[in-house]
C-alpha cells in the first residue's frame, strides 16, 4: 500500500518549510513531491509488457509501485501543517504498578491525540525500572499496541533509593533510551558524578531531577507572598537552582552530558544559559504549565495546579519564554504526570503533585507562536527535532526515514474539555482554556493512530 499525503504545508526545521506531498510505503517516507507531481515512471519493459511501474527516487532503490495492480490512497490534508512527530521526553505511563492512574495503552492513546509520535516514560514505576525485565515489559507492551513508540527512561539507582547505581548496560540492551531518577533527586555528589561517567561510555543521556530536598522539604508551592497569604509552606527557586548548578559542575568534571528536566525559575534558565555559553554539555526542557501558569492558579487552593517544581511568579514566567526564545531552554516536555481523584481531591498540602498534559501540550504551545514568541519552526525544533537529537534519533523527513508524522490543523479553535481526554485521568488545571490548533493526524512509521 502506498500512502501520498496531499497538499500539506511540510515545516521540517532546517529541511523543508514549503507545500508538498510526501509518498509513504511499507511504513517509511519514499518521496517527497510538488503539489500535483505525478508519479515518476520508469519507461516500459522492452519485453512489451502493458505495466507501466512507477519508481520513485528515495534510499530505498528497490522501491516501485506498479500502478495497474498495487494499492495505494490519497489523503487529502491541504491547509494542514505535516511535521516530524513530535516527541516528549518525560512522561508518566504509571504501568506497572498504578494502572488506576494511567496505562500504556491510555497514556500511548493521549499521546497519539496529543501529536506525539513518541513519548519517554519516567522509572518511577512500581516496581521500579532499574532492570532490564521492567524494561523489557514495557517495550513489548506498548510494541503489542502499535501506538506512539515508546523509549522509556531507566532509573539512575536502584529502587531510586540514590545509594547505588542501577545496571545501565543491561538497560540499555533491554531498549532504555536514557536514565534518571525523576522525582528522586540524587543527592550523592560522587553517585551523580559516576552515574554521568557510566552512560556517557554507553552513549545514553543522563536526565536531572534537580531539588535540594533540604530546601524543598515539605513544601507544597513556590515560596512567596502567595504562599505565605495562604498558609502553605513554600519551595524557593534556590531548592532547584542550586542543585542546577552542582549539575552542571559535576557534567564539567565528567566532561559528559546532562539533561535538566522541567526547568521551571528564572535562576535556573540563567544559570543554564551561562553553563552553555561556557561550552558546558548541558541540555534542558520546560512545561506548557511553566510559561502559561503563575502561582495565582493556586490561590483557592486548586490541587490541579500543584506541581513539583512549582508554579512561580510573573517573573519567572517571563524568564522561561525568554529562555525558549533565544535556545537556552532546548525542549518543551510535558512531565505528564496522571493521578486519581484518590490524591487530587485532599487539602492543598496533602494532594500529590504533578498534571497531566499530553492532551493539551501542542495547543498551549502553540500560543508562543500566535503571540510571536516563537516561529513554528523554533516551536518544532523544541517539540520535535531537538528531543530527537537528544535520544539520538534521526527524524528528519527524507526519503529512507521511518514515516513518523503529526499533521497540525492550525485553524481548529476549542475550549479543553478534561472530559473528553484519552487519559484515564484528569488532573490538569486548564480545563475551560479556549486554544487554537491541534493534532489532525499522528502517524507512526506510516500507520495512523489517531486522526479527529
Amino acid at each position: 500500500m502506498l500512502t501520498r499525503l496531499k497538499g500539506a504545508k511540510v515545516v521540517d526545521p532546517g529541511n523543508i518549510n514549503a507545500e508538498k506531498d510526501l509518498l509513504i510505503k511499507d511504513g517509511y517516507i519514499k518521496a517527497i513531491l510538488d503539489p500535483g507531481e505525478p508519479y515518476p515512471r520508469l519507461e516500459k519493459s522492452t519485453s512489451g509488457s502493458d505495466s507501466s511501474p512507477v519508481s520513485v527516487s528515495s534510499a530505498d532503490s528497490s522501491f516501485s509501485l506498479d500502478v495497474e495492480n498495487d494499492q495505494y490512497i490519497e489523503i487529502d490534508v491541504s491547509g494542514m501543517t505535516l511535521v516530524p512527530g513530535l516527541i516528549d521526553l518525560h512522561v508518566h505511563l504509571r504501568e506497572p504498578g498504578h494502572e488506576y492512574k494511567e496505562t500504556i495503552e491510555t497514556g500511548l492513546m493521549a499521546a497519539a491525540r496529543g501529536g506525539f509520535t513518541a513519548v519517554c516514560p519516567m522509572a518511577n514505576t512500581s516496581p521500579v525500572n532499574d532492570n532490564a525485565q521492567v524494561t523489557s515489559f514495557i517495550i513489548n507492551r506498548a510494541k503489542e499496541l502499535g501506538l506512539s513508540r515508546i523509549y522509556p527512561v531507566g532509573a539512575m539507582t536502584k529502587g531510586l533509593k540514590g545509594e547505588s547505581l542501577a545496571e545501565f548496560g543491561d538497560m540499555k540492551k533491554a531498549g532504555i533510551a536514557a536514565v534518571s531518577d525523576d522525582g528522586c533527586p540524587v543527592e550523592n555528589s560522587m553517585l551523580m558524578r559516576r552515574a554521568l561517567e557510566y552512560a556517557k561510555g554507553l552513549n545514553i543521556p543522563v536526565i536531572s531531577h534537580s531539588e535540594d530536598l533540604s530546601l524543598s522539604k515539605n513544601g507544597a508551592m513556590n515560596e512567596g507572598i502567595t504562599a505565605t497569604k495562604l498558609g502553605i509552606k513554600g519551595i524557593p527557586n534556590a531548592a532547584e537552582a542550586s542543585f542546577i548548578m552542582r549539575e552542571i559542575s559535576l557534567a564539567e568534571l565528567a566532561d559528559a552530558p546532562v539533561h535538566i528536566a522541567h526547568v521551571s525559575c528564572e535562576e535556573s534558565v540563567e544559570a543554564i544559559r551561562n553553563a552553555k555559553k561556557r561550552g558546558i554539555k548541558v541540555t534542558c526542557e520546560t512545561a506548557p504549565h511553566y510559561f502559561t501558569l503563575t502561582e495565582k492558579a493556586v490561590a483557592d487552593y486548586d490541587t490541579n495546579a500543584k506541581m513539583n517544581p512549582p508554579l512561580r511568579t510573573e517573573k519567572d514566567r517571563q524568564a522561561i519564554i525568554k529562555g525558549l526564545a533565544d535556545g537556552t531552554i532546548d525542549c518543551i516536555a510535558t512531565d505528564h504526570a496522571p493521578h486519581s481523584s484518590l490524591e487530587k481531591d485532599l487539602e492543598f498540602d496533602k494532594a500529590a503533585f504533578g498534571i497531566i498534559g499530553l492532551e493539551t501540550s501542542l495547543p498551549l504551545s502553540l500560543k508562543l507562536v500566535e503571540e510571536g514568541i516563537l516561529s513554528f519552526e523554533t516551536l518544532i525544533e523544541k517539540m520535535s527535532k531537538n528531543p530527537a537529537s537528544i535520544l539520538g534519533i534521526n527524524n528528519d523527513l527524507t526519503p529512507g526515514n521511518p514515516a513518523d508524522i503529526t499533521v497540525i490543523d492550525m485553524e481548529s479553535c476549542f475550549t479543553i474539555d478534561p472530559k473528553s481526554f484519552l487519559s484515564k485521568s484528569r488532573n490538569t488545571p486548564f480545563a475551560g482554556f479556549k486554544v487554537t490548533g491541534e493534532a489532525y493526524i499522528t502517524m507512526v512509521k506510516g500507520k495512523i493512530i489517531y486522526q479527529r
